[in-house]
């Protein structure tokens, strides 16, 4: 099976892409961290995505593109699950070309609803986990809220990225994906399109329940 997930910074879907992940044995294949192997590595392509990165600006497709599909036809040969890309109109539709070129079934698109400044305040109160990123921690939901410094999930120590913090690189974040004519919006909208016309399925989420409900509502409509 394979899926791609939309959701704005803060609404958790790299909470939910990692329960389906889990549950299928999908490759979680994230760009953000295919960045981060290649900054940590050292890599050419690391470093001039690493610039974009610290002034919050959207990486370049001639340097995003190759790092995903190479990762798609090799960790995710057995199925994946792709969350933070495409973020763009024309990522989508290369995205696109790429997958039909190689034969390759998009089997479902999630998208993850939720109001701007929800997501905002989201961001800037939740906390990583050093031994996962995808344990949820949010000093402004109490549901996650986390036991001080520690992760609630495991105990292990909790960091805010210090972009989480500046709302000069959250609104450009987000600018790029509330945009519907050629941000992120209109990438997740090219492939309602597609499924509209039987391509694959496209599934509507509400981000504003809680991790749970949206999990129950989101495994009810995967096979």
């Amino acid at each position: 099976m394979n899926i791609l997930i939309f959701g704005p910074n803060g609404s958790g879907k790299g909470t939910q892409g990692s329960l389906v992940k889990d549950k299928y044995n999908l490759a979680h294949i994230e760009s953000g961290g295919i960045f981060r192997e290649h900054i940590g590595g050292g890599t050419e392509l690391g470093m001039k995505a690493k610039a974009f990165i610290d002034r919050g600006d959207l990486v370049p497709d001639d340097i995003t593109i190759p790092m995903v599909l190479e990762t798609l036809k090799t960790r995710g040969a057995g199925g994946w699950l792709l969350d933070g890309f495409p973020r763009s109109m024309v990522q989508a539709q290369k995205l696109w070309e790429a997958l039909q070129a190689e034969n390759v079934k998009l089997d479902f698109v999630i998208e993850i609803l939720l109001p701007r400044e929800v997501a905002k305040n989201r961001i800037m109160g939740r906390r990583l986990c050093k031994n996962d990123n995808n344990h949820p921690n949010n000093i402004f939901i109490d549901a996650i809220k986390p036991n001080g410094d520690k992760c609630r999930v495991c105990g292990g120590d909790l960091s805010a990225r210090a972009d989480d913090q500046d709302e000069g690189a959250i609104g450009k974040r987000h600018d790029i994906y509330y945009d519907t004519n050629t941000g992120t919006l209109a990438a997740a909208y090219f492939f309602k399109d597609l499924a509209a016309k039987g391509e694959c399925k496209y599934l509507v989420l509400n981000g504003e329940g809680s991790i749970g409900s949206i999990k129950d509502t989101l495994l009810a409509q995967l096979p």
